[in-house]
């Protein structure tokens, strides 16, 4: 999975063509780990479409706190240089997909 972080967030994510997935997670989430296979399997399925990435919250605290990310995983949807959805906590790859299908 990419990593992005504070210094190329906004080429990566906000400046990006497609609509962009960011997990803010952390090593110590175990939730966050849990949602690792099912965040690899998306982007192989839907990279196309949607680009899915992941932001470590305690090594880039500028943009968590930008967005006012509190809880682990947080998963934003970016579109066109703007949070378009926002969903907190791990969920299985059925959900997640239909929580997204408005933006894919």
């Amino acid at each position: 999975m990419p990593e992005v972080g504070d210094a190329d967030f906004d080429k990566e994510v906000l400046a990006s063509e497609l609509p962009v997935l960011v997990e803010f997670t952390a090593d110590w989430c175990p939730p966050c780990r849990q949602m690792a296979p099912v965040l690899s399997a998306l982007a192989a399925e839907e990279g196309e479409r949607l680009k899915v990435v992941q932001l470590d919250v305690d090594h880039n605290p500028e943009t968590t706190n930008a967005y006012k990310v509190l809880s682990m995983p947080t998963f934003m949807v970016f579109q066109g240089g703007e949070p378009v959805k926002s969903m907190v906590g791990a969920r299985p790859k059925r959900r997640l997909l239909e929580e997204l299908a408005d933006v894919l």
